[in-house]
């Protein structure tokens, strides 16, 4: 269990709370909704600019909340202005990061003439269609992670806490200062399903069309696969995307790679995701980091084949990326074994799949990097990112190559 962690003063953003507190106090559920909507929609910085607000409610929350627990301590805009990583540091000193990503919009075109296509078939493709680009950010849902896998550096820092769910929406309404966030992805620090009740609390603000109004396709948790909130997530928040880091074909070596597996057996996780797809209809998207020798060689893809084939997926191929730990070593494919991996899990298979490359190396992006990097004066660099939610839903994700990389679980 990770150690438990109090606020005091709260944040505003703790809805149940507050909801509780204007309950006891028989304050009328509409400024609830106004006090929100003030604070997301018109950004008011002082409940005083909130029109018809009881003296009563703005008295008492005025003593015990804050609009923000938490403060960006750093920003770093990558070279090419493509990604923004910011580190926020909560209440009690404790450091999570969260990164905007930014993508050029893409759209089905017709493939040039010259185009390799089967005789008479036009092959469409996506590419930029020039418009104004999307903001996706990587959110954090803990502060370190318990999940221990051996090729991630924040599993080696263990777990040290949860965020609430105002940590997490906080972390939202920091990056908003930056660019329109249109997506969230919780691919940052920790197992989000790890931390449920906060991370669906915070999704469900993030969703709701009168404060955020996010899409809940454009929400994606991921996880390394906790079954039983996998299940549960179906029917609390069927419309929002899920992301699983399978990482491995089999259960050996899964469990080299990720140690929950031995409590989360391979055959009991994909039939949670069959049952999971049967309550939601959505498509999943498996995360797979190639390690080279390790997960990589053309038995695996056979294996990854036949365990994936006939599933509504998206693979997304994450060749390794050397991270600041003298504890992990491991090593990423060249691009002609990952180029391989893909088309044949494609070709062979039919399987939709993508490859992730760098985003944002230049400003030390990588989620679960940070608290690593900044007890060595953050001096490595690192990359972090992801492939473009909207862009993966797509009719023609499986044509999206090279697609924008992230942090891994």
């Amino acid at each position: 269990m990770p150690p438990k962690r109090v606020l005091n003063p709260q944040s505003i953003f703790d809805q149940a709370s507050v909801e509780e507190a204007f309950e006891e106090l028989k304050i009328r559920p509409q400024h609830l909704h106004s006090l929100y909507s003030n604070l997301i929609l018109r950004s008011a910085t002082d409940y005083d600019e909130i029109v018809d607000f009881p003296k009563k409610a703005k008295d008492y929350l005025s003593q015990n909340y804050v609009l923000s627990t938490s403060k960006v301590i750093h920003k770093k805009v990558s070279k090419s202005g493509d990604t923004i990583k910011l580190v926020v540091r909560l209440q009690d000193g404790l450091e999570v990061e969260s990164v905007i990503m930014f993508y050029e919009p893409l759209s089905l075109k017709p493939a040039p003439e010259n185009d390799e296509a089967s005789e008479g078939e036009t092959k469409p493709k996506l590419v930029a269609d020039g418009t104004s680009r999307r903001a996706t950010l990587c959110i954090s849902s803990q502060v370190g992670c318990q999940m221990a896998c051996t090729f991630c550096a924040t599993g080696t820092m263990g777990i040290q806490g949860n965020l609430t769910a105002a940590e997490i929406v906080e972390q939202l309404m920091h990056a908003r200062k930056e660019a329109d966030i249109r997506n969230v992805v919780f691919m940052g620090m920790g197992e989000p399903l790890n931390n449920y009740k906060n991370v669906t609390q915070a999704v469900k603000l993030m969703i709701d069309s009168r404060y955020f109004g996010l899409k809940p396709s454009r929400v994606t948790v991921s996880t390394v696969g906790v079954i039983p909130y996998i299940l549960k997530l179906a029917t609390d928040l069927p419309k929002v995307s899920l992301a699983l880091s399978l990482h491995a074909p089999n259960q050996e070596i899964r469990e080299q790679l990720v140690p929950s597996a031995r409590s989360y057996r391979l055959d009991k996780l994909m039939g949670a995701i069959d049952t999971y797809q049967e309550k939601t209809g959505n498509k999943v998207f498996i995360e797979y980091v190639l390690l080279s020798g390790v997960n990589d060689l053309p038995e695996h893809i056979d294996e990854l084949g036949e365990l994936l084939r006939d599933r509504d997926v998206t693979v997304n191929l994450i060749p390794w990326n050397p991270i600041y730990s003298p504890e992990i070593e491991f090593s990423a494919p060249g691009a002609e074994s990952t180029e391989y991996f893909k088309n044949t899990l494609k070709n062979k298979y039919n399987i939709r799949c993508t490859v992730r490359q760098e985003k944002g190396q230049d400003v030390s992006g990588a989620c679960g990097q940070l608290v690593l990097e900044t007890q060595a004066q953050r001096g490595a660099n690192a990359d972090c990112g992801t492939a473009d939610i909207e862009d993966l839903m797509s009719p023609g994700a499986r044509e999206v190559s090279p697609a924008p990389k992230c942090n891994i679980q």
